[in-house]
């Protein structure tokens, strides 16, 4: 089956600085993918180049098989790919039950998985904040709702940058229950996140990217195995 989301040698710059040398990596259906890395070294860039943020400029991206290489984000969302950036982009003005309903949609296959209900469901917490606006919750709760709002997209695919990054102990504890509960459900994921542990314990597929390259690319059991190579790309 054709992945889900994949790239094909893509070059990224910002301005004269050449970011991404050369990406190759895909996400197939129901896989749980990390991309880890020390800071500045290009995850960010992966993610925006797939979104049509910062396109590349020489290579592919490749969403169901179809070129969308440079496509503006709303038409890559529309193919099912749901973000979570790492600045959150909630609505500041909007109460959270806007801004989980403004988002509320089918997948293109029709299904309707993911509710508002469900969704709050899994995040108590937003419940008992259906009327507060979003600059009016924790950062935790911030987080949250993005998720919330992403998965009331039902996608096939949802990609979270620095998933708990700045988050409480706890609260980072139930953000990773609940991508947890994500990929039972069958929805694909590429996560970038500072707990290796935690994504290791997670991800079926695990790639480090050095200075804008892919240096690793295997099974997360392998780097379990193979703590040097935590040391030597990750410093952990």
């Amino acid at each position: 089956m054709e992945p889900i989301i994949a790239t094909h040698d893509i070059h990224t710059y910002y301005g004269a600085s050449h970011i991404l040398h050369g990406v190759s990596l895909a996400v197939h259906r129901g896989e749980t993918v990390c991309l880890m890395g020390r800071n500045g070294m290009g995850k960010t860039t992966t993610l925006r180049s797939i979104m049509g943020l910062t396109p590349p400029r020489r290579g592919k991206v490749l969403v169901n098989g179809r070129d969308m290489t440079g496509a503006e984000a709303h038409k890559v969302v529309r193919h099912g790919i749901a973000y979570v950036p790492e600045n959150r982009g909630i609505f500041p003005n909007l109460s959270v039950r806007e801004n989980l309903i403004m988002a509320a949609r089918p997948s293109g296959d029709g299904r309707l998985d993911w509710t508002f209900d469900r969704v709050i469901e899994t995040f108590p917490r937003l419940g008992e904040r259906l009327s507060n606006m979003g600059n009016q919750l924790s950062g935790g709760e911030q987080q949250m709702l993005t998720i919330g709002r992403a998965l009331m997209t039902n996608p096939d695919l949802i990609i979270l940058d620095e998933a708990t990054e700045g988050l409480a102990p706890l609260i980072r504890k139930e953000i990773w229950s609940v991508i947890r509960r994500i990929k039972d459900t069958g929805i694909a994921t590429l996560v970038i996140d500072k707990d290796v542990n935690a994504l290791l314990g997670l991800c079926d597929r695990s790639l480090i990217m050095v200075k804008g390259r892919i240096v690793f690319e295997g099974p997360s059991a392998e780097l379990l195995a193979n703590p040097d190579i935590h040391v030597k790309y990750l410093g952990v």
